[in-house]
């Protein structure tokens, strides 16, 4: 991790844990701090299956990526707050179904932006770029030459926001946000997007909440209602705004064994008219 945070020339704060990191750590990997491994411990510490939850997210990430590939037709992805590379990442996934299929990452950690230059490499039939930008800023997305350079806006993209916007408070106009992104993809785009949920176990998540506010980072999560919010418009693919694990589950899967409390999180995919 030492030798890639150099290439992002210091910029990385090391005094103050980073929801990207903190996630790297509840996925076991290693490209995180010290600082991010404590406040990842506090969460473990109230809620435990933690590690389970974003095991089952990035589940739920590879089979509607395999869906949106092969089913939808889908050959360009833009996947906004993308976190830590961890294998098998997004166009990795998207490009097993289809080689030439275009993927834009986004984010706006540099230690992200290091292990992004370094390992996000593409199929010679694809392409894989990156975009460092914040997810408050579409437009800077959107026109970004990386993106443009990459991505045909004028064909169908799915919008992947997986476990993002429930970093987003109301202040910052997350369902304004979905739209802008929305509006500048073709018709027959789709969504894909997860998001953590108090339904099943409120106390608890009050509890992981203030482990985030200490820490300075902002975290909200969301009624099932609310979260089919972001979908308004849309032609939601079956089930629907479902658990992650029950979104079409592998053969041989068992979301069944899985509980509720211990995931705690809406996904859902949709398409765009």
């Amino acid at each position: 991790m030492r030798e890639q945070s150099d290439v992002a020339s210091g910029r990385i704060d090391t005094t103050k844990p980073h929801s990207a990191r903190m996630y790297d750590y509840y996925l076991d990997g290693k490209d995180h701090y010290e600082v991010d491994a404590q406040a990842a411990a506090n969460v473990l510490a109230v809620h435990p299956t933690v590690k389970l939850n974003a095991r089952v997210n990035r589940g739920f990430i590879h089979r509607a990526t395999r869906w949106l590939a092969r089913e939808a037709g889908i050959r360009q992805f833009l996947d906004i707050g993308t976190g830590i590379p961890t294998e098998p990442n997004l166009h990795q996934v998207a490009q097993s179904v289809a080689p030439e299929a275009r993927v834009v990452y986004t984010d706006n950690d540099p230690i992200v932006l290091a292990y992004a230059q370094a390992l996000l490499h593409g199929t010679p039939e694809g392409r894989t770029t990156y975009v460092e930008a914040d997810v408050r800023e579409p437009r800077k997305i959107i026109t970004a030459s990386e993106l443009v350079d990459t991505l045909d806006l004028d064909k169908p993209v799915a919008l992947s926001l997986n476990a993002l916007f429930h970093f987003i408070p109301e202040e910052q106009k997350p369902y304004e946000l979905v739209r802008e992104l929305m509006d500048a993809l073709a018709s027959g785009s789709y969504l894909m997007m997860s998001h953590s949920t108090h339904d099943f176990s409120a106390e608890t998540w009050r509890k992981v909440i203030e482990v985030y506010k200490e820490n300075g980072i902002p975290f909200i999560t969301r009624s099932k209602n609310e979260v089919a919010g972001f979908f308004e418009g849309m032609e939601l693919v079956d089930p629907g705004v479902s658990e992650p694990h029950r979104w079409q589950p592998d053969p041989g899967e068992r979301p069944e064994d899985i509980r509720s409390a211990d995931i705690s999180m809406w996904a859902g995919v949709a398409r765009k008219p």
